[in-house]
């Protein structure tokens, strides 16, 4: 009896070791991270497949396995299944788009701008890019960035690091009269084939052209002169289209279309853009009307439309008029070509033997000989005065987000109006010592 259950209990142990070993699984070739807000994976390739899992953004997923777009991977929870390749990011991308969120939370604001509609954030300045963020109607953001990119079909750069190499047979060459002559040769030794014949004796009175006779008592026509055919058009060039790097309420940072924002600036001082795009605005400061309200003034750049390297054409500051009661222009640059960032900060000013501070601002504008340089602004009550002027650094990759020309903060006292006494000392070190 002990014999016989002992047999029994062996036997059950075999079989749930067989059943758990079960197939075995892929091997994993790479990893990956979930680009949208959320990601369907499927059990097929085809759209209608069921869904076995859906992950999220920033989720790792394993990679199994690539055909053309479309890739399969491994959840976390063991599921697999297909999804689409472009809609992954590679670790190197999900890095840098951690650095970016918190590089942009240092980033100076060029102004805040609204959508009108349901708007996505994508993780590189591409249409057809992950988008990992959603922004809602009337859901506002501020600009911290500024690139000019091609509209051209995304490629996701997981597909191009794990895709195998196409196995698309060369096509075979046509096979010549030569070749088959040579495939029927049987090893006979023939004769030579003999000389082509040579041109007729009298080739050169053959090939003469016959002039037609000219009766000079008729009056000449001329040809009629050749059509002249419309030129063919040129192959359109790639299209440019501006984007935008902003940050979120929540302080996700990405790339949106430019033309999809509008800036929030006071309708009653928008007005005078005529027709420009508005491409930063700051308050520079405040005044109290007759009637109470309290009105702003502002400062903002503009361009006359989109597609261009630099970021503004001109350069407005609005005062408010409490007695007239209206905006005015109390500074303005114009065919200039400025860079963000442009920003507002106190600065320091000197009038006779007394030193205090104002509101004051900083552009970075583009020289004749193609240099950049830093100018320096004072506010004080409705005038406007140059106060400094330093270079700016242009880096190798302006719009790399690790290395970039907007991460360079501000240092409103790096180039502050010196005194006459420290002017003095400098010249003469020697001066004032005991």
């Amino acid at each position: 009896m002990r014999g016989l259950l002992f047999i029994v209990v062996v036997a059950l142990g075999l079989t749930s070791v067989g059943c758990n070993q079960g197939p075995a699984k892929a091997p994993v070739i790479g990893e990956a991270f979930a680009g949208p807000i959320t990601l369907n994976i499927r059990q097929e390739i085809s759209l209608k497949s069921p869904t076995v899992a859906t992950v999220k953004h920033g989720d790792r997923l394993a990679i199994l396995q690539i055909r053309r777009r479309f890739t399969r991977v491994r959840v976390a929870g063991g599921a697999e299944g297909w999804c689409d390749g472009e809609k992954l990011l590679t670790p190197e991308q999900m890095d840098r788009l951690q650095a970016t969120n918190e590089v942009a939370a240092k980033l100076p604001s060029q102004g805040q701008a609204m959508v009108y509609d349901v708007l996505n954030i994508h993780t590189e300045p591409n249409r057809q890019a992950p988008s990992f963020h959603q922004l809602k109607e009337n859901e506002r953001v501020e600009i911290i960035g500024h690139r000019l990119a091609a509209r051209i079909p995304f490629k996701a750069a997981v597909t191009k690091q794990f895709a195998a190499p196409s196995a698309t047979p060369a096509p075979k060459k046509r096979a010549t009269r030569r070749d088959k002559e040579k495939a029927k040769d049987d090893g006979i030794d023939r004769p030579p084939m003999p000389r082509p014949p040579g041109p007729p004796a009298n080739w050169l009175e053959i090939s003469r052209r016959i002039e037609p006779e000219i009766d000079e008592t008729k009056p000449t026509r001329l040809p009629p002169p050749p059509s002249k055919e419309p030129a063919k058009p040129e192959p359109d060039a790639v299209r440019m289209e501006d984007w935008s790097l902003v940050r979120s309420v929540e302080g996700r940072a990405g790339w949106v279309l430019t033309r999809a924002l509008t800036m929030t600036i006071p309708d009653d001082v928008a007005q005078y853009a005529e027709g420009h795009r508005i491409t930063s605005w700051f308050p520079l400061g405040e005044v109290t009307a007759e009637d109470g309200a309290v009105k702003k003034h502002y400062l903002w750049t503009t361009i006359p439309r989109g597609g261009r390297e630099f970021e503004f054409d001109g350069l407005r500051v609005f005062i408010f008029n409490a007695r007239r009661k209206r905006y005015e222009t109390a500074f303005r640059l114009r065919e200039v070509k400025g860079f963000y960032p442009s920003a507002v900060h106190p600065v320091e000013v000197t009038s006779g033997k007394k030193t205090y501070n104002v509101t004051g601002f900083s552009v970075v504008l583009e020289t004749p000989d193609g240099q950049l340089e830093r100018r320096t602004y004072a506010f004080e009550g409705y005038r406007v005065r140059l106060l400094t002027t330093s270079p700016w650094e242009r880096l190798a990759d302006p719009f790399d987000i690790k290395a970039t020309r907007i991460t360079k903060p501000f240092d409103p006292n790096a180039d502050k109006e010196k005194t006459i006494w420290e002017r003095v000392k400098e010249k003469m070190p020697f001066f004032g010592q005991s």
